[in-house]
Order: C-alpha cells, then structure tokens, then sequence
C-alpha cells in the first residue's frame, strides 16, 4: 500500500505515502490546492462555489437531518459493532488512549475513506446498484461483505421508517438481503435533502466513533479520553470527507473507478479471524 496506514501504530498522515494529513503532497486540509474545507476550490464548507450552508441555488442544507442520521442512536445497528476494534484490542494493538487514536487514524484514511467516497457517490446519484458492485470489488474479506449487507438492511430499515424514498424502495427490493451500508448511507443522505459532503461525513464519522466507542466497553477507557481521539482527529475526518466528495464529482463525469479504493489488509485479516470467535462482545 506504499505507506498506507494500517489498522494500528501508524503515522499521521494520508494514503500511497502522501504528506502528514494531505492528499499527493498538496495543502494540508485541501484538495488539489483548493480552499480547506471545499470541494473544487469552493468557499469553505460549500460544494462547487455556493455559499456555506446552501447547495445548488440557495436551497438550506439539512444541517438537523445529518445530525440525526449521524447520531449512535439512530437505530441501524451499528452499536453492535466495534469497527474492528475488539480484534484489535485482544491482539494488543488497543491498550490506551493513544493506541486508540492511531488504529483510528489508520482506519479513517483507509476503510473510512472509501466508505465516505461510496456514501458520497450515493447521494451525488450515481446508480446505487453499480456503487453496490463497486464496494463488493472494494471489501476482499467475506466477513466485512456480510457485515456491510446486514449494517445496511438495518440502515434501510430505520431510513425507510424516517424518510421514505421511491429510490430507497427501489434499492431494498433489488437487494432484499441487504446492499452495503455505505451505499444505502448515500442514499439515505440524499432522500433526506443532503449531498455528497454530508454523505461523507456520516460516513467517516461513523468509521472512527464506532471503535472509539466500542473500546470504551472493551478497555473500561475514560469516556472523557475517547471523546478527545475523536477531537484531535476532526481535522482529518474534514480532509477525508473533502477527498471523498470532490472524489463523487469526478466520479459523475468519470465513472466509478474515480472512487477512493484505500485498503487496510490487517483490518480485513482481523475480522476473518473474528468471526470464528464462539465468545465475542461484538458481531464485528
């Protein structure tokens, strides 16, 4: 992976090598030299130009709705899931706080970052079917495609009841058994009046909340002390979220291989392994 980050002990930093906290060397916080925080050399927090705060015209973004569908109790399932981090912690790779932070880090720029280029993919309008396909292409270990499918007919379930969408309908029919949860994510992002910035941030949230949390019941951590991992690592959830969109857009005009495909070998090898546990607290 040419300096990827991995699942634990990694380096602050990016994929393929790229500088501490950047994308291929550029700006930290940026995309391709843009303003930090936009996509496209947008003002920050705004998509293609417009104003913080509007998409499109002028239209109000659902600051309400990401904030619902972020939230740990909104009920898709994901509290019974660790995010890879109980594997992790029985390996030794989470002791403390400051391991924590780095099997986050890893998993932020890595899983995190292809979850939120899916999620964002979604909600920009790409064909969920396809996206679908795409993240089977980008899940190699069997444990983590099941855990995405039934993570994603939980989501389905809960988006159905919240905000119903012909095109939700559509995709819960084509995939009865469930479709992977970043794609359902996008989509529900998208039947909820949101777009591909917010897409990925639930996303990349959720792939580093989901293990901080879950290491809080493993290790008996200080609340106080997973709260501060997530704190210190909001400015990269912000590059990893811009990345991710600005990766959406491309993808519109280029096709899907313009998604983000990081991958963390260890994390898949570890949830192989964890799912032949017969005792474990988690289901991944």
């Amino acid at each position: 992976m040419r300096g990827q980050p991995g699942a634990g002990g990694v380096a602050l930093g990016g994929a393929e090598g790229e500088a501490p906290g950047g994308v291929q060397g550029e700006a930290r916080g940026g995309v391709r030299g843009e303003v930090p925080g936009g996509v496209r050399g947008d003002t920050p927090g705004g998509v293609r130009g417009e104003v913080p705060g509007e998409v499109r015209g002028g239209a109000q973004r659902g600051v309400g709705a990401l904030l619902v569908l972020a939230d740990g109790r909104f009920p898709a399932g994901g509290h019974a899931h660790s995010g890879g981090a109980e594997g992790a912690v029985a390996a030794g790779r989470i002791r403390d706080a400051a391991s924590l932070e780095a099997f986050c880090r890893g998993r932020l720029h890595t899983a995190g970052l292809t979850a939120a280029g899916l999620a964002a993919a979604a909600a920009a309008g790409l064909d969920p079917l396809v996206l679908d396909e795409v993240a089977d292409a980008r899940t190699p270990a069997s444990a983590l495609r099941t855990t995405a499918r039934r993570l994603g007919r939980q989501l389905m379930r809960a988006a159905r009841a919240t905000w119903p969408s012909p095109e939700l309908d559509a995709l819960a029919a084509a995939r009865p058994r469930g479709a992977h949860q970043p794609v359902v994510l996008g989509l529900v992002a998208r039947a909820a009046g949101l777009g591909p910035p917010d897409a990925a941030y639930a996303a990349g949230y959720e792939a580093v909340s989901g293990p901080a949390t879950a290491a809080v019941r493993l290790l008996s951590l200080d609340p106080f002390d997973a709260t501060a991992v997530l704190a210190r690592l909001a400015p990269e959830l912000d590059q990893v979220a811009t990345r991710a969109a600005n990766a959406a857009w491309h993808a519109l005009d280029e096709g899907p291989g313009a998604l983000p495909a990081a991958s963390a070998p260890l994390l898949d090898i570890a949830a192989e392994q964890h799912a032949t546990w017969s005792v474990r607290l988690f289901a991944s």
